[in-house]
């Protein structure tokens, strides 16, 4: 697996459908190349155009290019600046949005089968729904934006991120400051700085919840198993050894009175037993197809279990992102 190797890019080109087939195997490594060649050509451009703008280039940009041309404290040419940069961000949420519909499908650990890339053809546009996940709690189950655990909602939440974008970068390009952000804003290079610095590291700790909880965004089979995921899927080999072994795996108990291989939850649904029983509210593309109505069915733990859930579990058990 890519996570093996010490990979942290390489899972990115693979999510949006490069060079990856079904199951999260990858096919081809020509696509990954080609983008290295395309970032080295790209740090040579940028590395000349820093050479010459130090040695070379005008001293400032004013005199013969105007629209480049800034000062820290004018306060309509930074609102300017903003706008271009919002524009900027919407556009590449676009980008995905036009991937993910139509110029070859994105992947999708959620497809039948263990994952594959698919086309995502009707993404969800409804606000109640995209905009819930904003307004949801960060605490417990609830999740907050990470929570979200489906491709159309991923690719709805894009085009709602790049309207809004789009929309605000319009109008902070044609429109001057109010009076009370020229007060309340502190307008010098090291002010800009530090709020930069600020918004990434808000990105920078909701992407690091993304990568240790979400495994839709961030599919398992390329970025390893989540801690629950982990310790459901030792349950989960467990249980498929030993009912191949005769056990009766609906009835046995363990040494506490309680269920061995499955129990009762809070809420009533029939979960994996054990240690795992804390991460009973996991959700993974392995054992869904196991559950019913009541959670995990089992009619369909003792007959439909396929040889890809046994190996997928059984790779993630012995993967823990645990110290």
């Amino acid at each position: 697996p890519l996570y093996e190797q010490g990979f942290i890019c390489m899972q990115h080109l693979a999510t949006l459908g490069y060079g990856i087939g079904p199951g999260g195997e990858i096919t081809t490594t020509v696509p990954y190349f080609a983008v290295g060649v395309i970032h080295l050509i790209s740090s040579a451009v940028l590395g000349f155009g820093g050479i010459y703008h130090s040695l070379l280039g005008p001293d400032t940009l004013e005199e013969s290019f105007p629209f480049f041309g800034y000062d820290w404290r004018d306060k309509n040419k930074m609102t300017t600046i903003l706008g271009i940069h919002l524009c900027l961000l919407g556009g590449g949420a676009f980008l995905l949005v036009i991937k993910a519909m139509y110029l070859g499908g994105v992947y999708d650990t959620w497809a039948p089968g263990g994952g594959d890339v698919r086309f995502i053809t009707t993404p969800t546009l409804n606000p109640i729904v995209i905009f819930g996940y904003v307004f949801r709690s960060p605490f417990g189950g609830d999740g907050w934006v990470v929570s979200v655990n489906n491709m159309e909602d991923v690719v709805g939440g894009h085009i709602w991120v790049g309207i809004l974008c789009i929309t605000g970068g319009i109008w902070h390009i044609f429109t001057k400051p109010f009076a009370w952000a020229r007060r309340a804003f502190v307008w010098s290079g090291e002010a800009y700085l530090s709020y930069s610095l600020a918004a990434i590291s808000i990105m920078g700790f909701t992407a690091a919840l993304y990568a240790w909880y979400n495994n839709t965004a961030y599919p398992s089979e390329l970025y390893g198993p989540t801690g629950p995921e982990a310790s459901q899927s030792q349950a989960f080999t467990f249980l498929v050894r030993d009912q191949r072994l005769g056990a009766n795996i609906s009835s046995a108990q363990g040494p506490t009175g309680l269920g061995k291989y499955l129990m009762r939850s809070p809420s009533g649904e029939i979960i994996f037993g054990g240690e795992t029983m804390r991460f009973w509210d996991l959700r993974a593309p392995w054992v869904e197809p196991l559950r019913g109505p009541n959670g995990l069915d089992i009619n369909k733990i003792k007959n439909d279990i396929q040889p890809w859930q046994e190996r997928r579990a059984a790779e993630y058990m012995t993967h823990a992102p645990l110290g």
